[in-house]
């Protein structure tokens, strides 16, 4: 959540009780209502702690609304029981929603031995919510784990008293992650609100971020090294996963705007399947026929959609905005704002812009670190998608669906160059002074692409 701008003050609805199964001694999933100002009276304590020895769902205001009865994707669904918190997925392809969050509640002392009294040594990151460190539970039981005794690994990320926009985040990511189920939305396994405590604990996603793999940052604690460029196959895999994710969460009954897409944002597993994580300031899309969400301006710079920034309106699309910066990021390797570079090139998007709409100088802007192994025909759909995206007005974007479809027949056509090429290697390409690459011939047109290059080794923890 680093590089955040704004203060969120969304309105937050409060997490559906719920008893917990797998807790040696019931216990009832509470939700806070996120008061800062004040502490909860002693009565209420009580009434609290009463309700959770007897294991009854304690009333709370602002509960979520039904679910949808159908997948969000159009399919028929939503009769299926939730998967367990610890065992195998029974989610569907295409995703679908849950009636009651399937979360289960840690208490903070299991949290404690599963991360080693969350010593230094098991930190993934930190960002404005707080760190996140590695732990180890019981696959069958997910209590607390030794990592050398064959525990699952998870990821804990503990709330920073002192931060702003923690608690009410930490209350947005159970709301939705704890009832949206996708293949390419980080697994959330349960929380913790323990006194001041708040905790949330994820599926752990061995690879780390994209932005890590794009942009060569420096492995978490516990990685094998460099991290090694990612090939175009790779990329366009992760990419295309990612634009499910979102397209899942467009399409929902609600039209849930996340709000703060980016790299960092997409996590990858072992196999380098793409998930979006990092829910705390998604919000529900427009309703009764609403264009937009008005809110106060939440999110990352370079990320966030224009109208957004100027007016405070929120559109479904304007998450389509930061999937076509991420984008542009996957074609050039560069971030979306770097003021190491020349004051021109501060600004991805302003700079990269004339080299999209231009075919013969888009190989100028592809990474140098592909080495020209990328087809020309796919890299200019990718060049065009990305135009399209990035549209001044929000209405000229495509929808999620729409990317998608585009994104999966740039990665067909991917694959059927691959099996047409005879293995020899296309020449490197010049650097030029910017940082960019010139290739072979004045008039800068790409080249055919020679094959993938070798996938990442290095792994990257998180």
């Amino acid at each position: 959540m680093g590089n955040c701008f704004g203060s969120n003050v969304a309105e937050v609805g409060a997490v559906k009780a719920m008893a917990q199964a797998h807790h040696a001694h019931p216990q009832v999933a509470l939700a806070k209502h996120v008061v800062m100002s004040a502490a909860p009276s002693s009565a209420a304590q009580s009434h609290h702690a009463a309700a959770r020895h007897q294991g009854v769902p304690v009333p709370v205001p602002g509960k979520l609304p039904p679910p949808a009865t159908a997948t969000a994707t159009g399919g028929a669904g939503g009769s299926r029981p939730p998967a367990a918190a610890g065992g195998g997925s029974d989610r569907q392809p295409d995703g679908r929603i849950l009636e009651a969050p399937n979360l289960r509640v840690f208490t903070f002392a299991e949290l404690k031995a599963a991360t080693r009294s969350f010593k230094p040594d098991t930190v993934l990151g930190e960002g404005g919510f707080g760190r996140v460190y590695k732990g180890w539970v019981d696959e069958r039981t997910m209590g607390p784990a030794r990592n050398d005794s064959g525990g699952l690994p998870v990821a804990v990320k503990k709330l920073n008293p002192e931060s702003l926009q923690g608690a009410q985040e930490w209350q947005s990511e159970v709301n939705f992650l704890g009832r949206l189920s996708h293949p390419n939305l980080v697994r959330l396994l349960g929380y913790c609100w323990e006194d001041k405590e708040l905790l949330l604990v994820y599926e752990y996603m061995a690879k780390g971020s994209l932005e890590n793999h794009l942009f060569g940052s420096e492995p978490r604690k516990g990685g094998g090294g460099a991290v090694q460029p990612l090939p175009w196959s790779l990329r366009l895999r992760i990419v295309t996963g990612a634009a499910r994710g979102l397209a899942f969460l467009h399409s929902s009954e609600k039209h849930v705007i996340y709000r703060d897409f980016k790299a960092s944002n997409i996590l990858l597993d072992t196999h380098f399947n793409a998930k979006l994580s990092d829910l705390g300031l998604a919000k529900d899309g427009p309703a009764g026929g609403s264009s937009h969400v008005t809110t106060r301006v939440m999110g990352t710079y370079g990320y966030a959609a224009p109208e957004y920034v100027a007016t405070g309106h929120l559109y479904v699309k304007s998450d389509v905005y930061g999937f076509g910066v991420v984008l542009l990021e996957v074609l050039t390797g560069l971030r979306a704002l770097d003021t190491d570079r020349p004051t021109a090139q501060h600004s991805l998007v302003d700079w990269a812009k004339p080299y999209l709409a231009d075919r013969r100088k888009l190989a100028r802007l592809m990474d140098p670190r592909l080495e020209g192994q990328y087809p020309s025909r796919g890299a200019q759909r990718a060049a065009q998608l990305t135009l399209r995206c990035l549209a001044a007005d929000h209405k000229n974007r495509p929808s999620m669906r729409e990317v998608v479809a585009v994104l999966e027949e740039i990665e067909s056509m991917s694959s059927r160059a691959a099996t047409r090429l005879d293995g020899s290697a296309s020449p490197r390409p010049t650097p030029l002074r910017n940082g960019h690459s010139q290739r072979p011939g004045s008039s800068g047109s790409t080249l055919d692409w020679a094959g993938p290059a070798p996938a990442p080794s290095a792994r990257v923890t998180r």
